[in-house]
């Protein structure tokens, strides 16, 4: 039947009037039952649009049967994004879970949403490299290749000989997937790890043996994943026999990555920009370097950022998001590494309950991290520690009064005896920065200052009880969004959060948001109920 032909036809529904529904609660109803296919339906009568979930189709008029508007195939959560994300890295879902420095993203996490049918990144930045290949160990043997997982791989521009430890780690042990996360331009390290094992197969496509996937919030960022990889990185890692001559030839014609995870507003390291702005223009990049650069392999432009609630992630969707990533929301569940009172603090956090503050891994360049501002007063101390280190060359510089305060309210003990701790923590990890800090006055006051900032994190993952006040949470505004839409529900309950269920219930809900427009841009009278999903355990 011509598809013209077919919305001429009447559907005839059985002798039930229920079957034809012109009523709110006949399209809240199948707004939650997206699952089946509808039928949208005029009333001739009272010109009203209504939808069935039953009946069949006739040809001919009679007085039981509705003119048909439209037909809305079945929906389902694993159809929202981009088909091919699920295909090219086997999870059900278009749905990953962030990874959270300091290992707030846990081997424990990872584990659990693997066996879901997601994808979730361990959180390997900030950690030293033997607990990262402990973390790698732990997950091969967990999941092994049968489940899908990675680990994050941070730009390090402090601590480069750690990026290429952990980059060859990753390399050596088969770590297919990695969360690239950070990189202002890129380094040998994560070159290296895109096109290390490039081969053609038997039909002369390029095969990958690894996937990156950038997290960017700049268009320009994004140019440099989306390109192939510079000539002379490659040229380099070649001469230094870390890439074959086969690779670099092979390495012209794909991206460096071929998952971009486009960051908005969130927790952590972020450009504040809004999605609706940021995704579309990263889209129109990667079409247009793809039409430029003659790419036959498909480019995945995924969101992250304010992603807290079923709507925030069906707009997602539909701004064409391939997948979503989240990352607040997740470190409020019990799998992260997150201390439980930490995660008592994020589960009171309201929409505007966060604060820039300076970044431990990039102090000295004038980085921010977003954070939690309830119950904590890091983002406040951390920021006049910054302001210190700016305007003084020296700790003997800084004015007594405002020593006296770093002194005893951020470092509880003296600056030579935090200098002290500093120094052995250095030796262990990369000596040159105590012999720096030895000769450079003021890289010895960032590095002490910095030892407040990495300690504040760790304070709050070891849930240290006499320093709450000085917490580093990340927190973004999708925690408020979250803890809002979970009041009321089982998921309101702190102990209760599991990722899987959160991630469930999120896709769960998008789906049926996503039918909600559906009905609604056929002229259905979709009721507000229709696009408030409650959270609802998951199987």
């Amino acid at each position: 039947m011509p598809i013209a032909a077919f919305f001429t036809q009447r559907c005839a529904l059985s002798e039930s009037a229920a079957t034809a529904a012109f009523s709110a609660s006949g399209a809240l109803e199948a707004c939650q039952r997206f699952r089946e296919p509808a039928l949208i339906l005029d009333d001739p009568r009272s010109g009203a649009v209504g939808v069935s979930l039953a009946g069949e189709l006739v040809e001919g008029r009679s007085p039981t049967a509705w003119p048909v508007r439209g037909l809305l195939a079945p929906l389902y959560p694993e159809w929202l994004g981009d088909r091919s994300f699920a295909e090219a890295h086997g999870v059900r879902f278009p749905y990953v879970s962030g990874a959270m420095a300091n290992g707030i993203a846990t081997t424990r996490l990872v584990s659990a949403m693997g066996r879901a049918g997601f994808l979730g990144f361990f959180g390997a930045a900030g950690l030293a490299y033997a607990r990262v290949e402990r973390a790698v160990q732990e997950l091969a043997r967990a999941l092994g290749s049968g489940a899908p997982w990675g680990c994050n791989l941070i730009h390090s521009p402090n601590e480069p000989a750690l990026e290429e430890a952990v980059s060859d780690l990753y390399i050596r042990t088969g770590v297919r997937k990695v969360s690239a996360a950070a990189y202002m331009r890129l380094t040998p390290a994560i070159v290296r790890y895109a096109c290390s094992g490039l081969r053609l197969d038997q039909s002369g496509r390029i095969v990958r043996a690894r996937a990156v996937f950038a997290k960017v919030s700049r268009p320009e960022v994004a140019r440099r994943f989306l390109e192939p990889a510079p000539a002379e990185l490659v040229a380099a890692l070649v001469e230094r026999g870390q890439l074959s001559a086969e690779e670099a030839q092979l390495a012209r014609h794909v991206p460096v990555a071929e998952d971009i995870t486009v960051e908005s507003d969130s927790g952590g390291h972020t450009d504040n920009r809004p999605l609706a702005a940021l995704l579309p223009s990263i889209l129109a990049l990667r079409d247009e370097l793809a039409r430029a650069r003659g790419y036959t392999r498909h480019v995945r432009v995924g969101a992250a950022g304010g992603l807290g609630t079923p709507s925030a992630v069906a707009a997602a969707f539909s701004l064409g998001a391939a997948y979503v990533l989240t990352g607040s929301v997740n470190q409020a569940c019990v799998e992260s590494g997150l201390h439980a009172r930490g995660r008592a603090m994020l589960a009171r956090a309201g929409l505007a309950d966060v604060i820039m503050a300076p970044a431990a891994d990039m102090f000295e360049l004038g980085v921010d991290v977003q954070v939690l501002r309830r119950g904590t007063m890091f983002g406040v101390r951390a920021r006049k520690l910054y302001e210190l280190y700016r305007a003084h060359a020296r700790w003997e510089s800084i004015p007594a009064g405002e020593r006296e305060k770093v002194e005893r309210q951020l470092l509880r003990c003296s600056y030579a005896e935090a200098w002290a701790a500093t120094k052995a923590f250095w030796r262990e990890r990369d000596p040159g920065e105590v012999a720096r800090g030895e000769s450079d006055p003021r890289h010895q006051l960032a590095l002490v200052f910095r030892s407040y900032l990495g300690r504040a994190s760790r304070w709050a993952i070891d849930g240290e009880p006499t320093r709450e006040t000085d917490y580093q949470i990340w927190c973004g505004p999708a925690m408020g969004a979250f803890n809002q839409w979970t009041a009321g529900s089982f998921l309101e309950e702190p102990t209760r959060r599991e990722v899987v269920q959160v991630a469930r219930n999120l896709m769960e809900g998008a789906a049926a948001v996503t039918r909600a427009h559906q009905l609604r841009a056929y002229g259905v009278d979709v009721p507000s109920a229709a696009f408030d999903f409650r959270p609802r355990p998951l199987a």
